[in-house]
């Protein structure tokens, strides 16, 4: 069982920076995936990012967040940040850290329905 508590988010103007952090109270099993996915009124849930818990660092980013977010884990301290530069009044949404175990050396899930472990979620409010 691994529990997940999501911080960081808050209200900023668009072009500001901001980072959301993830603490995993129990280390995920080292074969895990660990994602950002958010989800705004009225739309279906985003996975906007996803690694492993271990081993390769290479990430996923969805199309709408790449070269703008980066994602990264301290295993050292259980955590996985997520550092969201040049935001915009879209990416608005409810944050929210999530951990899969259909993970692996050749496999990384990026759909949110294979993520089992979810935080409460953090609101990131852009206003324009």
């Amino acid at each position: 069982q691994v529990r997940l508590v999501d911080s960081g988010g808050g209200l900023v103007q668009a072009g500001d920076s901001l980072t959301l952090s993830c603490a995993a109270e129990g280390q995920p099993p080292s074969h895990y995936a660990m994602a950002w996915v958010r989800r705004a009124p009225v739309k279906e849930r985003d996975l906007v990012a996803a690694i492993r818990w271990s081993g390769s660092t290479n990430a996923y980013y969805s199309d709408s967040v790449k070269g703008r977010f980066t994602i990264s884990r301290d295993n050292a301290k259980n955590t996985v940040d997520f550092r969201m530069h040049d935001l915009r009044p879209e990416d608005a949404a409810v944050y929210y850290c999530a951990a899969s175990p259909y993970s692996g050396p050749q496999y990384l899930p990026v759909d949110a329905a294979e993520y089992n472990y979810w935080g409460q979620g953090t609101q990131v409010t852009v206003s324009s």
